[in-house]
């Protein structure tokens, strides 16, 4: 079979539907086919789509195609046409397209790069605003709150809690192009909602309350030296604490002269900090305004890089809509923003409702894959399972590319030979992984997925999927990695008989839609399978 011509394998398809001959076909055009539609979509999951759509075209068209000498010329048009449709169809199904398109550009091509040079102001930045300005951008970006929450929280309605946001942001753009740092509001919003709050170090919240507890039960006991050994201070601090415990176990006399003598040394000491905030506020200073020369003198480093010049024209573009975004176009952008970060914390709040839709691997998604999975509407049920099996594929495919690297360490140690337990991969990760994620992978036969041609004969891959509509099947390999859906392999026999009494009902013609099969679907688990398959084929809007 591996050794006949594209043209007798066609054949041998379209006179006898030969399930082989179809499968040795895929094997051999499949990388290819997805590898055209990734560079067409920029997007897996709809590559993966227009790479099943190809195959079936060429399922229905195979009696047409066995007199053509090349395959793969009429492979790459077929991609092309159903890439471009594909693409059109996820503009129109999209009823966002104006704050996708916004969201886009806010995405700098070194976002890392503008963070750099606005960072080491952003606190700065935040001083200089009123209270109330300063408050409602802290609840808002930072805190993660909704505008009915500050409006609440403020004590104001909505609409001048939503107006009091947009100020603020102006206010801290303002700042920032005053120190060299051009950033829109709407990229200013989307890069401190993403990076200005970090995660603490693991341990930091419960050192501080076994510290505060300890601090407490020494007030109460008098045990001064235990409390003050516990707590991190400085030698001025432990000075008047001391005294402070010393007074409250003394004589009323001696309280009296250690209380005088006490106040006489807090006066001095405010007065030595006072001196000390004004210097290091005078260093904090001069070291930000040397950090932003230096950060300036980088990027005129740079100038010549072909990423900075795209930086640049995406600066040029957003300086030339100036004055229509003062008309009105940058409160839609910034509304834009908010919205999306908003379905980002609808999202998060929805995986914490469901703990099933939790895996391991999400621990290794980052921020700009919440917010991938929350580009579009998330207003029905199908809305949410397909963003949540976004944000899985991603932390799946980090995961799966850490099992790629250390498989080809095992393999190049092992005299290519392929590992027969996972455990036996734990010595060749860069770094230890989480065992729970390795619990959820197997190595399986290499035909239980054949169509990814990973060579070989076992692969590793997932257990199953968490939701079996929308979750895609990694594949891990000798040759590389592919992935595909789940459902589509798994329901294959049993929709076999429906799609061949559609097609002796249409002239050998394959359905455009899964709905189309209803009256062929005539048993309970035809039915069922069919409705998954329509669920899958809904366009998210």
């Amino acid at each position: 079979m591996n050794d006949l011509p594209d043209q007798q394998l066609l054949r041998d398809y379209a006179e006898s539907q030969s399930d082989a001959a179809f499968a040795e076909l895929v094997g051999r055009h499949v990388d290819f086919v997805y590898s055209a539609a990734l560079r067409m979509v920029r997007d897996a999951h709809l590559a993966e789509e227009v790479t099943q759509a190809v195959f079936l075209a060429l399922a229905r068209t195979a009696g047409q195609l066995t007199d053509r000498p090349v395959l793969s010329g009429w492979l790459h048009r077929t991609t092309q046409n159903l890439a471009a449709n594909a693409v059109r169809s996820d503009v129109r199904r999209r009823a966002h397209e104006q704050e996708a398109a916004a969201m886009n550009e806010l995405l700098s091509p070194e976002p890392d790069l503008v963070w750099e040079h606005l960072a080491p102001h952003l606190d700065a930045a935040l001083g200089e605003l009123s209270d109330v300005d300063r408050d409602t951008l802290l609840l808002r970006y930072f805190q993660r709150k909704s505008a009915r929450e500050i409006a609440q929280t403020l004590g104001t309605s909505e609409d001048a809690a939503q107006k009091r946001v947009s100020r603020a942001v102006e206010r801290l753009r303002e700042f920032f192009a005053k120190r060299g740092v051009t950033v829109g509001g709407s990229g200013l919003v989307v890069l401190i909602s993403a990076k200005a709050v970090q995660a603490a170090p693991v341990g930091l919240a419960a050192t501080i309350s076994s510290t505060a507890a300890l601090a407490g039960a020494a007030v109460q006991t008098s045990t001064a030296v235990a409390a003050t050994r516990t707590i991190a201070m400085t030698t001025m601090q432990k000075t008047i604490i001391a005294a402070a415990l010393a007074a409250a176990v003394g004589t009323g006399v001696y309280e009296a002269r250690q209380a005088s003598r006490l106040a006489s040394q807090v006066q001095t000491l405010q007065q030595q900090q006072a001196k000390e905030i004004q210097q290091l506020q005078r260093e904090r200073d001069e070291a930000s305004n040397r950090l932003a020369s230096l950060a300036e003198e980088n990027a005129a480093l740079k100038k010549n890089s072909v990423e900075l010049l795209k930086l640049r024209g995406d600066v040029s573009r957003l300086k030339s809509a100036g004055g229509q975004l003062a008309s009105g176009e940058n409160n839609s952008t910034q509304s834009a923003a908010s919205s999306w970060l908003d379905r980002v914390d609808l999202l998060k709040q929805r995986l914490e409702q469901a703990p099933n839709a939790k895996i391991p691997e999400l621990q290794l998604v980052t921020e700009q894959d919440w917010l991938d999975a929350a580009r579009g509407e998330l207003k029905t049920e199908a809305d949410y399972r397909r963003a949540l099996s976004k944000l899985r594929y991603s932390g799946e495919s980090r995961f799966g590319g850490m099992l790629k690297e250390a498989l080809k360490g095992y393999m190049q140690s092992n005299n290519q030979q392929f590992p027969t337990d996972l455990a036996q991969l734990q010595p060749y990760f860069d770094s230890p992984v989480d065992g729970a994620a390795l619990q959820r992978w197997e190595i399986a036969p290499a035909e239980k997925v054949k169509s990814l041609g990973l060579g070989g004969d076992v692969i590793i891959t997932q257990k199953g999927p968490v939701d079996d509509v929308f979750d895609s099947r990694i594949g891990i390999g000798p040759n590389g990695t592919g992935s595909t859906d789940f459902l589509s392999w798994e329901i294959a026999p049993t929709m076999n008989p429906v799609h061949e009494a559609f097609r002796a009902a249409h002239n050998g013609h394959w359905p455009s839609d899964p709905s189309q099969l209803l009256p062929y679907a005539t048993t309970p688990e035809q039915q069922a399978v069919l409705q998954k398959l329509i669920l899958r084929a809904s366009s998210p809007k």
